[in-house]
């Protein structure tokens, strides 16, 4: 059994994969101030609540844009399970060719998203991600990864509003019943859905332009099937799609 961690800035994202199936998933909170014993305990712990016998864990990779949490996730899950995950970094066979100025600059989980996205569609893609930052990764129809953009997160630019806006309450992310808010909460709600609607359509269009050929677009992240719901670029979602790219990347580079 294959273990792959994704650790990501707000929430880490464990999968458990038989070949190509995932069988668990689980999510904590990407905490940089948990010890090494405690993320020990905690996934030993997560493995006893689903009923896996830690002993099936053959190996294990791991994704990180946390450099403070990578060093210790990695220890953490060589002394629960006895083995030496690998870690996605400068070395590890992509398959993908890295067109950036300095491909070092890139994202563990961006390069991951997009060697699964390519898998998936065998051609031109583009990855709208959306997690702390809302980030666009584009593959050309060879399989290069040619760049990106990086926006504010949806949460982030909602958090922002509520914390300067003095007469603007918290509320929830979620779709309005309308585009015109007959009141604050609704007027907000729009503001924030619709506004990362227009802001992901715009930029896929933009994209595509500049390319000047069409590209798949597929979505992925926790806020990922609120805004394709009302997105005209987004194809499809994939809420698993780092999952899937680790478990690709280890069979790249297994022993």
């Amino acid at each position: 059994m294959l273990l792959v961690v994704d650790v990501g800035n707000t929430q880490t994202v464990l999968g458990l994969y038989e070949g190509a199936d995932l069988i668990h998933d689980f999510r904590i909170e990407s905490s940089k101030d948990r010890t090494l014993d405690e993320y020990h305990v905690l996934l030993r712990s997560l493995l006893d609540v689903a009923e896996v016998d830690r002993n099936e864990i053959e190996a294990a990779i791991i994704a990180s844009v946390v450099p403070t949490v990578t060093e210790t996730i990695e220890r953490a899950v060589s002394l629960a399970f006895g083995v030496e995950p690998l870690v996605v970094g400068p070395g590890i066979k992509t398959g993908m060719p890295i067109l950036y100025e300095n491909p070092r600059e890139v994202g563990a989980d961006r390069i991951v998203n997009a060697v699964a996205a390519h898998a998936i569609v065998g051609g031109a893609v583009i990855v709208v991600d959306f997690g702390t930052a809302t980030t666009f990764d584009v593959v050309s129809a060879k399989g290069e990864y040619l760049g990106g953009v990086i926006a504010p997160g949806i949460r982030i630019s909602a958090d922002a509003l509520f914390a300067r806006a003095a007469k603007l309450p918290r509320v929830e992310v979620a779709k309005p019943p309308k585009v015109v808010g007959r009141n604050t909460v609704h007027s907000m709600q729009s503001g924030i859905v619709y506004g990362y609607v227009g802001l992901v359509d715009g930029m896929v269009d933009r994209i595509i332009a500049e390319l000047g050929y069409p590209c798949a677009v597929i979505a992925t992240g926790g806020l990922a099937r609120l805004v394709s719901a009302e997105s005209r670029a987004i194809e499809r979602v994939e809420e698993f799609l780092t999952l899937d790219g680790l478990r690709l990347l280890y069979e790249r580079n297994r022993p």
